[in-house]
C-alpha cells in the first residue's frame, strides 16, 4: 500500500537531486534515494532512506517501490553532459533511454501511477524564436537532448496506454547552491561554468575557458537563462502536488525568461569575490546553440511557480558560499589528518 508522502528520487545523491529531496523533507514528504553512486555522493543523502541501485536493475527497483509504498517518483537519473553526450551517444542512449524504460516497467509493476521528469531545454535544439515557448518544435542538437526527448514521448504514449500522469520539466541552466549551504554543486570532472570558475578564483584551478567567443550574441559569448537549483527543487515539489492533486499530463519550461551571457556570469563572480577570473578564449563546444532562454509563462500559471533565489548576483553568491565553506572542510580535514 503506497503511503501518500513517500516519494521515490533516482538520482537523489546528484546536484538537483538532493536539493530536491531537501525541499520535499521541507514539504512533508518522506524522499527515498535510489543511485548507483557513480556521480551523484553518499553524503548529499540526508533527507531520508538510500538505496544504492542501478536502474537497470529493475528487480531492485520494484522491489524498492514496494517496500517503501512510493506513491511516485521524481526521476532525475541521467548522464547530462552535452560534450561527451556527443563522443559517446550510445552510453547516453543506454543509461538516459533505456534505463529510464526500465524504470517505467518498475513502476508499473508495483502500482506506481506518477512521475515527475527531469528533462531539459536542450529538447529544443537551435530554437526559431527567443523566448522559448513549450510549442516551439523540438529538434535536439546533441544525444544528450534527444534521450531526453524520447522519454517525453516515451512518456506521453504510456500515458494514453495506461492510466500513468507525468509531468516534464524542461529546466534551462541549473546553478547556486542550498541558501544554507548544506549542499552544493559537485561534479567529476566539472564541466558547468560558475564551479569552474570559482574554482579558478579559489586557486584550484589554473584557468577558465570561454567556450566559444563568436556567437551571435552582443559579447560573442553563449547566452543562458540561469535557474537556481533551489528554486527547481521547489518546481518539483509543485509538480508533484500538481499530479497528486490530478492535474493532466504535460511538459513545462522552467526557467526566468532572463539570459545572461558567459562574461555577464564571471562579470558577477568579480563582483562578488573581489577577485579576477583567470579566462582564455577557447573554440565553441559541439552542439552548443547560442542563446536559450525561457518563456516562463506556462510554469508560472500551470504551478504557480515564481523563482526567489535566481537573481545571477544570488545564484553566484550562494555557489560562491558553499564552495568556501568545503574548503574549510578539506582544510580542517587535513589539520586533523596531520594531527593524528
Amino acid at each position: 500500500m503506497a503511503h501518500n508522502n513517500t516519494v521515490l528520487v533516482t538520482g537523489g545523491a546528484g546536484y538537483i537531486g538532493s536539493h530536491t529531496c531537501k525541499a520535499l523533507s521541507n514539504a512533508g514528504y518522506r524522499p527515498v534515494v535510489v543511485d548507483n553512486l557513480s556521480q551523484g555522493h553518499r553524503w548529499a543523502v540526508q533527507w531520508g532512506p538510500f538505496a544504492q541501485a542501478d536502474l537497470s536493475d529493475r528487480p531492485a527497483i520494484e522491489q524498492v517501490l514496494r517496500v517503501h509504498g512510493v506513491c511516485a517518483v521524481i526521476h532525475f537519473a541521467a548522464y547530462a553532459h552535452v560534450g561527451e553526450s556527443m563522443k559517446v551517444p550510445e552510453v547516453y542512449f543506454r543509461n538516459n533511454v533505456a534505463n529510464t524504460l526500465s524504470l517505467l516497467e518498475a513502476m508499473a509493476c508495483a502500482g506506481v501511477k506518477q512521475i515527475v521528469f527531469s528533462s531539459t531545454c536542450a529538447t529544443y535544439g537551435i530554437p526559431s524564436t527567443i523566448p522559448i515557448v513549450e510549442s516551439e518544435p523540438q529538434k535536439p542538437v546533441n544525444p544528450y537532448g534527444e534521450s531526453k526527448l524520447f522519454i517525453e514521448r516515451a512518456l506521453y504514449w504510456q500515458g494514453l496506454a495506461s492510466d500513468l500522469r507525468w509531468m516534464a520539466l524542461r529546466y534551462f541552466n541549473a546553478a547556486g547552491a542550498d541558501p544554507d549551504a548544506e549542499l552544493g554543486e559537485e561534479h567529476d570532472p566539472e564541466t558547468h561554468l560558475i564551479p569552474l570558475a570559482i574554482g579558478t578564483v579559489l586557486g584550484q584551478r589554473g584557468g577558465l575557458q570561454v567556450m566559444g567567443t563568436d556567437y551571435p550574441t552582443p559579447d560573442g559569448t553563449a547566452i543562458r537563462d540561469y535557474v537556481h537549483v533551489t528554486d527547481l527543487a521547489d518546481a518539483h515539489v509543485r509538480a508533484l502536488r500538481y499530479l497528486q492533486e490530478g492535474g493532466e499530463s504535460t511538459a513545462l519550461n522552467v526557467g526566468t525568461g532572463n539570459g545572461h551571457s558567459v562574461r555577464e556570469v564571471l562579470k558577477t563572480l568579480e563582483h562578488v569575490t573581489g577577485s579576477k577570473v583567470n579566462a582564455r578564449n577557447a573554440p565553441r563546444r559541439p552542439g552548443d546553440p547560442p542563446v536559450l532562454v525561457a518563456a516562463p509563462g506556462r510554469v508560472q500559471k500551470v504551478l504557480d511557480w515564481e523563482p526567489k533565489f535566481s537573481s545571477l548576483e544570488t545564484i553566484v553568491q550562494t555557489a560562491y558560499r558553499w564552495h568556501c565553506s568545503q574548503c574549510r572542510v578539506s582544510r580542517e580535514s587535513a589539520r586533523f589528518v596531520a594531527a593524528t
